[in-house]
């Protein structure tokens, strides 16, 4: 659908002659979803069901980056507190401090980020006495 409608064809006929042109070139075959109901028909209906459907299924979030980040340093710290081994722990440290060092860096849209990166040492002696 890259060109333009030709003068004198009328709006319907000119954009039903692309989709048969498309069916006959078979860019409908195999989509999808194809054979499936769709979903939220019985519903209420929603203004922004596109929105949440499309973060759903990208698993966003709506949280500025900062925040973003924040969590997810929450949750590595929780990460390695379930650990099994030493080595896991540092691993998950590493990668959360390698974010958050270059978050600071570079700073990041949104409120302040206010997160220093994790003292992998103390964690690790927190994680060994809670075994």
């Amino acid at each position: 659908m890259t060109q333009r409608k030709p003068a004198g064809v009328g709006f319907e006929t000119w954009i039903e002659r692309q989709i048969r042109e498309a069916q006959d070139r078979g860019e409908f075959d195999d989509l999808p979803g194809a054979g499936k109901p769709l979903q939220g028909l019985h519903e209420p209906h929603d203004e922004l069901w596109w929105v949440k459907e499309k973060l759903r299924r990208e698993e966003g979030t709506a949280l500025p980056p900062t925040l973003l980040l924040r969590k997810e340093a929450a949750d590595a710290r929780e990460a390695a507190g379930r650990a099994r081994t030493e080595a896991e722990v540092r691993s998950i440290l590493a990668d959360i401090n390698a974010r958050i060092d270059e978050a600071i860096r570079k700073p990041m849209s949104g409120p302040p980020l206010n997160l220093m990166p994790f003292d992998v040492d103390h964690v690790v002696a927190q994680w060994r006495a809670a075994r």
